[in-house]
């Protein structure tokens, strides 16, 4: 089913109005939509390099906005559903502490998601559920989904296909162990 699906977003990147669709598909991506905007954003840059900027950009805002409808989803469905789960789970009370652990990293754990192949609607969600503070949420995105979808074009628009695979299979990886390298650095300075 998740290829039929990435198959069918794929084949969206030729359309005329691709561009909306890319738009759609970031936003969507944010919060539900199991498939990343890189499927469309590699072939529309490939396409048309002379675009990349904007592309990366209505990926960058979409993506954005739609981060916005993940945080509000975990924000209001939290108490209807779960919490209810937690509860009947016996996890309730760990809930509380886990809400303020998360809320002083938040902000590493939307650029982390948000950057890597993590998914980020996961995130999103989360962040809602927490309470993250919005400003911190929102400003986090923007740099991640913007380092991320802006990085990708440019490689695209400097080195054209021949990076296509680089960036398909291993831009991910890179990405993963640069936060790791990151965050351990930061752990390093802040505890040792």
């Amino acid at each position: 089913m998740i290829r039929k699906l990435y198959d069918w977003t794929l084949s969206w990147a030729a359309h005329p109005q691709a561009i909306w669709v890319l738009a759609v598909v970031s936003f969507i991506e944010s919060s539900v939509f199991p498939i990343p905007p890189d499927v469309l954003l590699i072939p529309m840059v490939l396409a048309a390099p002379h675009r990349a900027w904007i592309i990366a950009a209505v990926c960058t805002i979409a993506s954005v906005l739609g981060a916005l409808l993940g945080y509000a989803i975990g924000y209001f469905a939290w108490e209807s559903l779960g919490e209810p789960i937690l509860t009947a789970l016996g996890k309730g009370d760990s809930f509380e502490a886990f809400r303020l652990r998360y809320n002083d990293w938040g902000a590493w754990a939307v650029l982390i998601a948000g950057v890597t192949p993590f998914p980020f609607k996961v995130i999103t969600i989360l962040s809602g559920a927490t309470g993250l503070s919005v400003p911190v949420f929102v400003i986090s995105s923007i740099v991640a989904r913007g380092l991320r979808f802006f990085l990708v074009a440019a490689l695209l628009w400097r080195f054209g296909p021949p990076v296509r695979d680089f960036i398909e299979r291993r831009l991910g990886l890179v990405f993963t162990l640069f936060c790791v390298l990151l965050v351990g650095a930061i752990f390093l300075v802040r505890y040792l």
